[in-house]
């Protein structure tokens, strides 16, 4: 007995571009917030800890949170050489009201805004009330000494110091490479 092989001629057609899932299409905002963070990540490559790679402070974007109704106040992070400084927009607010705690590595600024209006003239009484409250919570970096953290409140702003640790002080050390 021989076994015998016969070939058989395949054909191969030429692949179109793969069409969208019907997902991405749904979330526009999400593709373009992915592409912008890849751009950044490319952008900051060589600089060791950059504020625009995912993981300093590793805050999710809003539309991932359930926040309908809720307004976010205004935060923004900037690394200095001995500390990072967040600030945030609370106008209207009252010290007494804002509440900021560190709870497992993050730091969380929580707040409640409680306004009313009431206006009594001849012929009208108006009365008007609004409320909300908002949290906004970020994951610490190892390098920030989280005993001497520190928070100002004035005009409207509220200012976070997040001192660095010593050893994330020091400078960069050079590692000589040996030769065969």
């Amino acid at each position: 007995m021989s076994n015998s092989v016969k070939k058989v001629p395949v054909h191969t057609e030429a692949k179109t571009a793969p069409r969208p899932k019907t997902t991405e299409l749904m979330r526009p905002f999400e593709k373009l917030r992915q592409q912008v963070d890849h751009l950044f990540e490319d952008f900051s490559l060589g600089s060791g800890l950059s504020l625009f790679n995912r993981g300093l402070f590793d805050v999710a974007p809003l539309w991932d949170r359930e926040l309908i109704g809720q307004s976010m106040p205004a935060v923004d992070i900037v690394e200095k050489d001995k500390s990072f400084e967040i600030t945030a927009e609370l106008p209207g607010m009252d010290q007494k009201d804002i509440e900021i705690k560190l709870s497992n590595g993050s730091l969380i600024i929580k707040g409640e805004k409680q306004e009313t209006k009431e206006e009594k003239k001849k012929g009208y009484h108006l009365s008007e009330r609004s409320y909300g409250s908002f949290e906004r919570m970020f994951n610490l970096p190892k390098e920030v000494d989280a005993d001497k953290i520190e928070a100002s409140y004035s005009k409207g702003v509220l200012s976070i110091s997040l001192p660095k640790k010593p050893e994330a002080l020091k400078a960069d050390k050079v590692v000589q490479i040996k030769g065969n």
